[in-house]
């Protein structure tokens, strides 16, 4: 490349060796510079140096400069602080939604947004246990192609997919397409969803996106706009618990007080606790019952108890004594 070229990129490549090679604890020298830059073919000054650092100053940049030991110049502030990237990574790297190839390629895009010193703080203790990542590779496609619809105003067809006992993914409905008009997608417990309205029902329901496959937009606009617009995103997910239909009722339930904790964080800071006495509280909500929240009910041990409506107390009976069959020897 001339030489004169590579002096127009001066400045560029004093950005990216900021960028990529310095922090608080690691500052470089002026001599540092020159010699970088030499190396890409570009004779410089030391004048020439602290003029372009305050060009960058001046671009936006936050350069500071240390006079202790070691001195030098070093990038000061960037767009994602230390923590906020660990935290970024880690996130990445517990995301069941995309697969382990995908985990990787994004960890190591994180790490290219801080110095190369910091990215070595930045390896992840993250655990996961094998097998927990999705192998669906079309992820990334589901998920462009589901906004383009949402953009577009357009419904989407895709087929659905289940596990079966050979740990093969196999379509429900006999491979037949869904057709549904996307109206959100939200993460919860760990899996990415979409929320949409189903052609066929007239139904909002929810699917897990690392599930859908051959996703394609529609030329049909979305139906439903009032629905979408009017939706409560929040008291959909709460609902819903961990994504499993059940009718919606209003629930009454009795509470020991060391688990506010617990129904708080399922519920919200919002909720409405009533006190019961001085060892209970009451929380009255509206609630999908299903299996899977007498599930969670039941983790909670003889700490809650549903108190009404007595149809559900009784549905919620019969589910812990069908459990209890299961032991009997």
């Amino acid at each position: 490349m001339p030489r004169s070229f590579n002096q127009k990129l001066k400045i560029l490549y004093l950005m990216k060796f900021l960028q990529e090679k310095t922090d608080r604890e690691h500052p470089v020298s002026v001599k540092d510079i020159i010699r970088t830059m030499e190396a890409y073919g570009i004779s410089v000054e030391r004048k020439t140096v602290y003029d372009d650092i305050e060009t960058l100053r001046t671009f936006g940049m936050k350069i500071g400069s240390r006079r202790g030991k070691p001195a030098g110049f070093y990038l000061e502030e960037r767009t994602f602080e230390l923590p906020e990237l660990k935290f970024l990574m880690d996130a990445v790297q517990s995301s069941k939604f995309i697969t382990e190839k995908q985990s990787a390629a994004l960890v190591r895009k994180l790490e290219d947004l801080a110095s190369v010193h910091e990215a070595k703080k930045l390896k992840s203790q993250v655990f996961l246990m094998p097998g927990i990542k999705t192998l669906n590779e079309e992820i990334y496609t589901n998920i462009e192609t589901i906004y383009d619809a949402i953009s577009a105003n357009r419904q989407i067809s895709f087929r659905y997919y289940q596990w079966t006992l050979s740990r093969e993914l196999k379509p429900k409905r006999g491979g037949e397409r869904y057709r549904v008009s996307p109206g959100k997608l939200l993460w919860n417990n760990d899996n990415y969803y979409l929320m949409g309205l189903d052609e066929s029902s007239g139904i909002v329901k929810h699917y897990r996106v690392d599930k859908m496959m051959d996703v394609a937009v529609e030329e049909e606009k979305r139906s439903g706009e009032s629905v979408f617009r009017d939706f409560d995103m929040g008291r959909f997910s709460a609902e819903t618990f961990g994504m499993f239909d059940g009718k919606e009722t209003i629930l009454k339930i009795r509470f020991s007080n060391e688990l506010v904790g617990v129904v708080l964080d399922r519920f919200g800071k919002k909720a409405v606790l009533q006190r019961s006495d001085d060892t209970h509280f009451f929380l009255q909500t509206h609630i999908r019952v299903s299996g899977q929240f007498f599930g969670w009910l039941t983790g909670l041990g003889p700490g809650a108890e549903i108190v009404s409506p007595e149809k559900v107390r009784k549905e919620y009976k019969s589910f812990l004594t069908k459990i209890l069959k299961t032991y009997k020897s």
